[in-house]
């Protein structure tokens, strides 16, 4: 059954992600990637990982090219599970074919 995790309050939230644009003398490729970190008690229940999640109060520090990296390792940590909540999500989200707004309704 798939789950949806998002935050009690009900507002978005931000992952940690990177990207970089490589280039050669024939094409340019723009690459991104989430980072992950080891799971809450929350998420654990359904997997050991989980992306990492940004607190707000974080987000310009992580977008800041002159943050010292271990400030940046510091916040590679799991979100606090109390300020999560889980609920089943609808069956459509597991085919790459449904691209609506169904997607987001309760299961």
């Amino acid at each position: 059954m798939p789950r949806r995790f998002t935050m009690k309050s009900g507002e978005p939230f931000a992952l940690a992600g990177l990207w970089d644009t490589w280039r050669d003398e024939t094409q340019k490729l723009t690459t991104c990637c989430l980072i992950t970190t080891g799971a809450n008690e929350l998420v654990s229940a359904v997997h050991d990982r989980m992306p990492v999640i940004l607190d707000r109060e974080s987000y310009a520090e992580w977008l800041d090219p002159e943050t010292p990296e271990e400030r940046l390792v510091a916040l590679l940590k799991p979100y606090p599970a109390d300020a999560m909540q889980v609920t089943a999500a609808n069956p459509v989200v597991n085919s790459p074919k449904n691209d609506g707004p169904e997607r987001l309704e309760a299961a």
